[in-house]
């Protein structure tokens, strides 16, 4: 997954702000939905995310995925992020 283009934020100490310039929708995030955002732009995957988030905030990592699951179900109803289009391999 990654974050629609269609999306801008910026992120804090508090969390972060996210803008969806087509749809003209702005959004609040916490703490650790910044650092999701932020782990997503860097390319983790849905279970390394959830590690990192674990490790870093001290969380149990079975309330994480399913916090998680559901937070990036959020963000798809809201066209915030998208699958990522994985390139076709070249036949051989």
């Amino acid at each position: 997954m990654k974050l629609s283009d269609e999306v801008r934020s910026t992120h804090g100490l508090d969390g972060a702000v996210v803008l969806d310039i087509r749809g003209g929708q702005m959004f609040r995030l916490n703490r650790v939905g910044s650092r999701i955002l932020e782990l997503l732009g860097s390319g983790l995957t849905e279970f390394q995310i959830a590690d990192q988030v674990s490790s870093e905030f001290g969380a149990d990592r079975a309330t994480v995925v399913r916090d998680l699951e559901e937070f990036l179900t959020r963000l798809r109803s809201h066209h915030l992020i998208e699958l990522q289009q994985t390139e076709p391999h070249a036949a051989a």
